[in-house]
């Protein structure tokens, strides 16, 4: 499918009601992020050439927009059923000579050596919101807030070890509800990234479009009287 119009973004609102759906991009894979979001990331903080990390690959849409854009790629997941599908989405010809590798791994204990990457562009999961496994060790789609925080700031201290001096580290996050009361997930995680050493270069808000208050969630909502989470975050971070 050929792609859609695109504009690359100019504030710190971002809203796409069209998910996206060119090249292999689709929204099958439960949790991914549009492809709009990779691409404003990818052209906005990296050169073409670059190299382009993805940690939590899921399905994908990270690498495919690095092969679409003259970007060479690392993709990484701990679920193994993330990192075949991520390498049949690769699957279709690009005018660019790109090198893009997918692998099985874990967030926490990166395997590519320091300051080697240009860009991370990443969307991990949001506590156990969704589980994309049963029960692999290290998942952290399987962790309550309080230890998906302790392996987060993991995470953090590992983005920046491999980031480059002066390069870029972009996260999509979410918060979550606890009995009625929002969970700040999204600041919680953000102040990992800085704590790790890294200085906050944007905080962005990216609209959901799947959240109507219609149906069940409409009369809980009233029920309970609680406002649905209709935003996520996307903090960029310089190293």
């Amino acid at each position: 499918m050929e792609e859609e119009k695109f504009e690359l973004e100019c504030n710190t609102v971002w809203s796409f009601p069209n998910r996206g759906k060119w090249a292999t991009h689709d929204s099958k894979y439960r949790g991914n992020f549009s492809p709009f979001v990779a691409k404003n990331i990818i052209l906005r903080y990296s050169k073409e050439n670059d190299l382009v990390l993805d940690q939590f690959v899921g399905g994908g849409t990270t690498l495919v927009e690095c092969k679409l854009n003259n970007r060479n790629a690392i993709g990484i997941d701990i679920n193994p059923k993330a990192v075949e599908l991520t390498k049949e989405k690769l699957k279709f010809d690009s005018c660019y000579d790109v090198k893009i590798q997918v692998a099985n791994g874990n967030a926490t204990e990166l395997i590519m050596g320091s300051e080697s990457i240009d860009l991370i562009c990443t969307h991990p999961p949001y506590a156990n919101i969704i589980n994309y496994s049963e029960n692999i060790e290290g998942d952290l789609s399987l962790l309550k807030m309080k230890p998906f925080l302790e392996q987060m700031e993991l995470v953090a201290k590992e983005c920046y070890r491999v980031l480059k001096k002066d390069k870029f580290c972009a996260i999509v996050m979410g918060d979550t509800r606890q009995k009625g009361m929002v969970q700040p997930l999204g600041f919680e995680v953000m102040q990992k990234f800085i704590q790790a050493g890294f200085k906050q270069k944007e905080i962005i808000i990216k609209q959901q479009h799947n959240c109507k208050a219609t149906g069940y969630w409409k009369t809980n909502s009233e029920k309970y009287n609680f406002l649905l989470l209709a935003h996520e975050y996307i903090f960029v971070f310089k190293k």
